[in-house]
């Protein structure tokens, strides 16, 4: 991606950073808000951030691969979370996991070639009693059988 593609968003970015580049601990709220810019932080932003604020870009890539809330890839439109906590896995989320990377043609933590869906297995959504769970954006769907994923999915396409 070259940051001069989208010009709107990439005046953003150059405002943003220029507004908050010398107040001190500026790198984070930087890169969050740069990341709602984009929708994520890909590698010329980080390298922007690090030439303005003279820092290494490596020190943007760590705070970027460190912190969880931070993606440096492009997320689909639709983010499926499927719990891979214990409750989920004993009654069978490991074969939803299979069907949905089946159904969606791409693995975990993976975006589709279209960048509709986003498949990013998680350790708990907190909906034990509707084991196995999963949520598409804030959609959830419970006690899942590895047949309903594909007219979920198609739900959404």
């Amino acid at each position: 991606m070259s940051l001069e593609a989208n010009k709107e968003k990439f005046e953003q970015l150059k405002a943003m950073v220029a507004r908050l580049k010398n107040e001190k601990g500026a790198l984070m709220p930087i890169m969050q808000q740069a990341q709602d810019i984009y929708g994520y932080l890909p590698e010329d932003v980080q390298q922007y951030i690090a030439k303005e604020l003279d820092i290494p870009v490596g020190d943007v890539y760590g705070v970027a691969t460190f912190y969880a809330q931070f993606n440096l890839e492009k997320k689909g439109d639709y983010i499926i979370s499927l719990c891979m906590g214990t409750a989920c896995y004993v009654k069978g989320s490991q074969k939803i996991h299979e069907e949905i990377e089946k159904t969606l043609g791409v693995g975990a933590g993976k975006t589709t070639e279209d960048g509709k869906f986003t498949f990013n297995p998680t350790r708990c959504l907190g909906a034990c009693g509707l084991a196995p769970v999963m949520m598409i954006n804030d959609e959830v769907y419970g006690r899942l059988t590895p047949e309903d994923i594909p007219g979920i999915i198609a739900k959404y396409r």
